[in-house]
């Protein structure tokens, strides 16, 4: 089974953006598992720019682009060396892969990149994804990818992956009294349940971000989970356990 797994900035990071290293031992431990079953799995994680914050000592993500650039610039290093040591521990190589809207509009850059996270995959190296902040304008444009989330989506129907699964702090869809969804059937008055833009200060991402993510993606054929990245979520969900809000294919 080919995996999209995406983690959002707060799911790893405290709230100061330094990296939760229970949460990111737990969360590697799992993903070191699901691939050593056979599964291919790509890795989408945000929250190179959140240890930037935290290394420069700013109180909350900036707003100017050339802050978040400076951010990504300083905290990528620490973020990869990171899971490169955390991954490594359990025996896995890691890629580090960065990415651009630029990456997926011309049809030879996008086949270079599928082409690139396949021959990874297959080699048995876990490709560490992430939106490349650094160089990356599209916020000014209003074309981010949310905290990754529409970036894992355009990867997983890249790659025809058969699941994505996104994580972040809240334990799947929740209804108006706090209860979790289980399964979602259509999304028909789905997008009523969430605040657009709501988010976290370290991130640009929210519920809604996900839940277009998720549209677009089970109407590509790939089946979603979201779930909570602060628990065990991802051995869970391939256990078969019940967890999370799962999107089946085709959801409309």
């Amino acid at each position: 089974m080919r995996i999209v797994v995406k983690v959002g900035t707060h799911a790893i990071a405290t709230k100061s953006g330094r990296a939760d290293r229970k949460a990111l031992h737990r969360l590697v431990a799992q993903l070191a598992t699901i691939a050593k079953a056979g599964n291919e799995v790509l890795f989408v994680s945000s929250g190179a720019v959140a240890a930037g914050v935290e290394a420069l000592g700013l109180g909350s993500r900036p707003t100017n682009i050339n802050d978040i650039q400076m951010c990504a610039a300083v905290g990528q290093a620490s973020f990869i060396y990171e899971y490169e040591r955390l991954f490594a521990s359990h025996g896995m190589k890691i890629g580090q892969v960065l990415l651009t809207h630029y990456d997926f509009e011309a049809h030879h850059r996008a086949q270079n990149v599928k082409k690139s996270l396949t021959h990874l995959v297959k080699a048995g190296i876990i490709p560490v994804i992430n939106e490349n902040d650094v160089v990356a304008d599209e916020e000014i444009k209003g074309r981010s990818f949310g905290d990754n989330d529409w970036l894992s989506f355009l990867i997983a129907k890249l790659v025809r992956a058969d699941l994505l699964i996104l994580l972040t702090t809240v334990d799947g869809l929740l209804d108006n009294e706090g209860k979790r969804i289980p399964k979602v059937e259509s999304f028909r008055n789905v997008m009523r349940l969430v605040k657009a833009g709501e988010k976290g200060n370290l991130s640009k991402g929210g519920m809604d971000s996900k839940l277009k993510a998720v549209k677009a993606a089970v109407a590509s054929g790939i089946d979603v989970y979201i779930a909570n990245g602060r628990k065990k979520s991802l051995a869970a969900i391939m256990s078969g356990k019940q967890t999370g809000t799962f999107f089946p294919a085709s959801t409309l």
